[in-house]
């Protein structure tokens, strides 16, 4: 699949795109908490990721849009209580249904498009990649501010657990 068609599966089906993802969240015995959500809910909450991985493809790396959006994610998952492995196998599974879609719509006739597909599947896998860096980062640091806020835990103490430096940035 060219990038063309990708970025049109992403942009104009991400519908179909979310409601796959609901269908293996319903399916992992991992996901608890998302099993508690109303199948209209989990797919809403879902269908914003495609578009940003396409604007991934169609604008190029913008490291700094991608930080912000999963940083804005991992905050936000956060303040709604669920777990963090919970959310990074979530994104897991968002990776599986972008590049399975990916690969039963595309055409793999010529040794070209399995390269243009192979190299697809690549920068879909970076996105994810750093976006569960990101999320993981935007994770941290809402919890780092709920601890020092509302429970009070000693700035000192919020230290020795919360090191990284990238905090904030």
């Amino acid at each position: 699949m060219i990038d063309r068609e990708l970025i049109d599966l992403l942009t104009y089906r991400n519908v179909p795109l979310a409601t796959l993802w609901k269908d293996r969240v319903r399916s992992a015995p991992q996901l608890k908490h998302y099993h508690t959500l109303e199948d209209d809910t989990l797919i809403e909450m879902n269908m914003d990721l495609y578009p940003v991985l396409a604007r991934w493809f169609n604008k190029g790396k913008d490291t700094n849009a991608l930080g912000a959006y999963f940083v804005s994610f991992g905050k936000a998952r956060q303040t709604q209580g669920f777990p963090v492995s919970e959310v990074l196998y979530s994104m897991v599974l968002a990776e599986k249904v972008v590049v399975e879609s990916m690969m039963s719509e595309g055409s793999l006739e010529s040794s070209i498009q399995m390269y243009q597909a192979v190299d697809a599947t690549m920068r879909v896998s970076e996105f994810f990649l750093l976006g569960s860096f990101y999320l993981t980062k935007g994770f941290l640091e809402e919890t780092y501010m709920h601890l020092n806020t509302t429970e009070s835990v000693p700035e000192e103490l919020l230290k020795r657990y919360f090191r990284d430096d990238f905090f904030f940035k």
